[in-house]
């Protein structure tokens, strides 16, 4: 390896990349234990189509276009490495092989598009998401993550290396960018049927935690990984992370119980999400006492910023806009009052508590809007195409059925025997087409949704 390789930098990056794996189904398990018993499979495999569909076009064109030479005054990469084709695997980006931080960056685009899902769940046709996170991936997250993630000594992406916009691990490129979407797709699918109405409570809260758990395990790898190298800057994101996030349970738990009376564990869990995605972008450019003031502010405003679809109406099922649109702006927005010299170094960004005046807000504001109005644009418009095309929402029945059983043919749960046949059903029976234990036929629709699996919660 060339003299600049470091060992430990790369297992670091490695690990970290595993880590940010495992993000995605931690956000399927989280989604998946808020919605109704009748649509957590689709939730599920809603986040698991995007681990396929853009590892694929990643290695296809993704990483040339995305960390390619610029070839459009900060605006996209080259197709130099389509396929990977000139890269070697002595080639370093920084102390650690070109293909670890290909790696790195390939489980942040895959993260990206699962957090648009929990916005249209219960109403969305599979193939159409499929569709869309391809197209999505490959009109929206590939230009910004150049934006943002690629520098290249002032001839980089326009963001980060020509405006100087501090954006660590992704608060504009991840979050605002996919809470945005998640607001364009729900103008075009419409609310739910019963929104407003009927009670639309999550159906497995231990799942919710669970999934709450494993993104917050994750996100040390999404923060802290993003350093590429096992020194200080790591550990400073690492920590940050933590005391964010624990600020942001804390201000979301005060609300709760100010504001309704008690302390909720989908409210814990909500206000940690909030928090690792305010911190996400400042994390290597604020201190622990201000990360813990970024992680209070995030967690009160995210906890306010969820009930505003009953008041604009737009149903976003899963709060993605109140979440990681609006807690992604926090966190952003907030590195221009508390970057701080201690952290960014001498020569580096300060906010305005610390004696930097408006300079740096003045650029993360405009990072940070110029991410979201080209993702609603966009998304919107590919949204409306596949509309009108083949159709994004199942049909009425199919969503009062429940999207598993009328998209999957399987229900996540079974709590008696089928009504038909199954006392009868024989190994025999199974060995000459009918399906097996576990999993559910088409024709077993009627039984299923006889069982309370199927009831609307």
């Amino acid at each position: 390896m060339p003299p600049d390789f470091s060992a430990g930098d790369t297992a670091w990056v490695l690990a970290a990349s595993a880590l940010v794996l495992l993000m995605t189904p931690g956000v399927a398990l989280f989604y998946g234990g808020m919605v109704r018993a009748k649509s957590v499979l689709n939730m599920l495999m809603m986040s698991f189509i995007c681990l396929a569909i853009v590892s694929v076009l990643w290695v296809l064109f993704g990483y040339s276009l995305a960390f390619g030479t610029d070839s459009a005054s900060g605006l996209i990469g080259n197709l130099e490495h389509v396929g990977f084709l000139g890269i070697k695997t002595d080639d370093l980006s920084g102390s650690v092989p070109t293909y670890a931080f290909a790696a790195f960056q390939l489980m942040f685009a895959i993260l990206t598009p699962a957090l648009i899902s929990g916005a249209i769940a219960d109403r969305a046709k599979f193939g159409a998401w499929v569709v869309f996170v391809a197209l999505w991936s490959v009109l929206v997250y590939f230009p910004v993550a150049h934006w943002v993630f690629f520098f290249d000594d002032g001839k980089g992406g326009w963001i980060g290396d020509r405006l100087g916009a501090l954006d660590f691990a992704g608060g504009t490129a991840v979050h605002i960018n996919a809470g945005v979407a998640a607001l364009a797709l729900v103008l075009v699918l419409g609310p739910r049927l019963g929104f407003k109405r009927d009670p639309m409570r999550p159906h497995n809260l231990p799942l919710v935690m669970l999934g709450a758990g494993l993104l917050w395990f994750g996100w040390f790898g999404f923060n802290a990984g993003s350093a590429l190298a096992a020194n200080g800057l790591a550990s400073v994101a690492f920590l940050n992370t933590q005391v964010a996030t624990a600020a942001a349970v804390l201000g979301w738990l005060m609300v709760e119980k100010l504001r309704d009376g008690h302390a909720t564990t989908l409210g814990a869990a909500s206000g940690a999400v909030a928090g690792l995605v305010a911190i996400t972008p400042a994390c290597a450019s604020v201190d622990p006492l201000g990360a813990i003031a970024i992680g209070l502010i995030a967690g009160v405003v995210c906890a306010f910023a969820v009930g505003l679809k009953y008041k604009l109406g737009y149903d976003d099922s899963l709060d993605v806009v109140g979440v990681h649109a609006v807690g992604g702006f926090v966190g952003s927005l907030l590195i221009g009052l508390f970057a701080t010299q201690s952290v960014t170094g001498p020569e580096g960004a300060a906010g305005l508590f610390y004696g930097g005046g408006l300079t740096q807000l003045g650029k993360q504001a405009i990072g940070a809007f110029a991410v979201a109005a080209y993702s609603f644009v966009i998304s919107f418009i590919l949204a409306k195409a596949i509309d009108l095309t083949m159709g994004f929402r199942v049909s009425s029945e199919d969503e009062v059925t429940g999207v598993d059983l009328t998209t999957h043919a399987e229900t996540a749960y079974e709590f008696g025997p089928l009504i038909h046949g199954a006392t009868t059903r024989s190994l025999a029976g199974t060995a000459a087409g009918a399906p097996p234990a576990g999993r559910t036929s088409v024709s077993d629709k009627t039984s299923d949704q006889a069982s309370p699996a199927g009831r609307k919660v």
